[in-house]
């Protein structure tokens, strides 16, 4: 169940690089990813969560942006892959299995980047412009990453 949770939590990642971070972070800070004792309890940290909170807002307005590149361009893809596989990880670190959150994380922010750019572009056709959808993805990885981050515990 934990790499599915990490596989899941990395395709957060790949709709919204910075939110699964915010994610996790918010889960050790609440007390819901128990990873005092791991290499990941600064993460239950205030300032993790600050910064973590802030970067995931800085994405969700920016991505709003028509200058915003394509999440499948090498420095977005990248950035997705590496967010993933954090978050990953740090779920992974949960439960002493690290390195298995971390190729899990980074397995699912490659399936979140490719599959999430292909749904919201046909329901951007579909709604006829793309603001909607932007903010379906929006919300479908907000509250996704919260539920995956809740149901660690």
């Amino acid at each position: 169940m934990l790499y599915i949770l990490a596989l899941l939590i990395g395709v957060v990642a790949g709709l919204r690089a910075m939110t699964a971070p915010a994610a996790v972070a918010w889960g050790a800070w609440l007390g819901w990813l128990p990873v005092a004792n791991t290499w990941a309890s600064f993460m239950g940290h205030w300032i993790a969560v600050g910064i973590f909170t802030i970067l995931a807002v800085v994405e969700l307005v920016t991505d709003q942006l028509p200058s915003t590149p394509s999440r499948k361009v090498p420095q977005q893809f990248g950035a997705r892959i590496v967010a993933g596989a954090f978050a990953g990880a740090v779920i992974g670190a949960t439960a002493g299995a690290t390195i298995g959150g971390l190729v899990a994380g980074a397995t699912g922010a490659v399936i979140g980047t490719l599959g999430g750019a292909e749904v919201r572009g046909r329901m951007a056709a579909a709604f006829g412009k793309d603001p909607p959808a932007a903010f379906i993805e929006d919300a479908v990885a907000i509250i996704g990453g919260l539920l995956i981050v809740a149901a660690v515990t």
